[in-house]
């Protein structure tokens, strides 16, 4: 725990001091000193302005698919900041109905990670390696776990099972839970990239529908300690938004990485199915069998995989 707080410690003064930066600099000093009737729409055209730099250069480098999976990715961690809205009217809400959420959500990523990644995934890598397949797509499954395996053990955060617990009281213990989430959202948004990746339209919007769903509990997990703690709830639901927003950098990276390099494909999706894989193992359905009564949770799980799979079927 002592590397643990010295990391958070040093990655929260590193951010303070990025802050400060940029508020010290004579551009925000300008922008903050425009009336509100003159800045949101300034701020609001610098932004459009950044997302059509962003999504022209990569249309012109990779080509539309890259641009909408991409985008995709953006829309599925913004739905953590939606799961996260809960917080602005309620401080808790009732262990039952929390774990039949994340039920659903693991669910919802089982079903995900079955059809939307590993049956794709074999299909390509039987049509590159005829009969050695399952082989490659095992491989990139077990890299996949062992990633996150050694991301859990060298970066300072704390399991998702303790998001309930009374022990997580402080705001340096919720700060660790954030990292939790976020290193384990950038996986998830790689899934996303890599399925568009493989040119399958319709395999890219049912998998990155799936993060987006399960995001919505995970929102909710980050935003609702920190209202507890009498952080602003829309603080609150800003910083779980933000948690979200490394899926479109894990998608970007899955994206272009199979777009350029197509025999990699699957074991990138083997990676992003064996990464999911261990997320749902780890932390999700754990969390829901810590608090006793976890048969709401496993019905809600297999509600969540009944509803992915009929959505997968249908934008076959």
């Amino acid at each position: 725990m002592t590397f643990a707080t010295h990391a958070l410690n040093t990655f929260m003064q590193q951010l303070e001091n990025g802050l400060g930066r940029v508020q010290s600099s004579r551009y925000y000093q300008k922008l903050m000193a425009m009336p509100p009737i003159q800045r949101w729409p300034t701020v609001f055209g610098l932004f459009l302005l950044s997302q059509l730099v962003i999504f022209g250069s990569l249309y012109l480098l990779f080509g539309q698919i890259v641009v909408v999976g991409f985008f995709a990715s953006i829309l599925a961690g913004l739905a953590t900041g939606v799961g996260a809205l809960p917080a602005l009217f309620f401080k808790e809400i009732s262990n039952n109905l929390f774990n039949a959420l994340l039920g659903a959500a693991a669910g919802v990523m089982l079903a995900a990670t079955a059809f939307s990644l590993l049956v794709p995934g074999l299909g390509y890598a039987n049509e590159m390696w005829p009969g050695n397949g399952i082989y490659i797509v095992s491989l990139g499954m077990l890299i996949g776990a062992l990633f996150l395996h050694f991301a859990d053990r060298q970066l300072p955060h704390v399991h998702f099972d303790s998001v309930s617990d009374q022990q997580l009281d402080s705001l340096q213990k919720i700060w660790l839970f954030i990292i939790a989430i976020t290193i384990h959202n950038f996986p998830e948004g790689m899934s996303v990239g890599v399925s568009f990746g493989s040119g399958d339209m319709n395999n890219g919007v049912v998998l990155a529908i799936a993060i987006a769903l399960q995001n919505i509990p995970e929102g909710l997990a980050v935003a609702l300690p920190l209202v507890g703690l009498g952080i602003n709830p829309w603080r609150a639901v800003g910083i779980a938004t933000l948690t979200g927003l490394v899926e479109p950098v894990g998608g970007l990276l899955g994206i272009t990485m199979v777009t350029v390099f197509q025999p990699i494909l699957p074991i990138a999706m083997g990676f992003a199915a064996g990464a999911m894989l261990f997320v749902i193992s780890e932390e999700i359905i754990p969390e829901t069998h810590s608090k006793g009564r976890s048969r709401y949770a496993t019905f809600a799980l297999m509600a969540g995989f009944i509803v992915m799979m009929i959505l997968d079927n249908l934008l076959a």
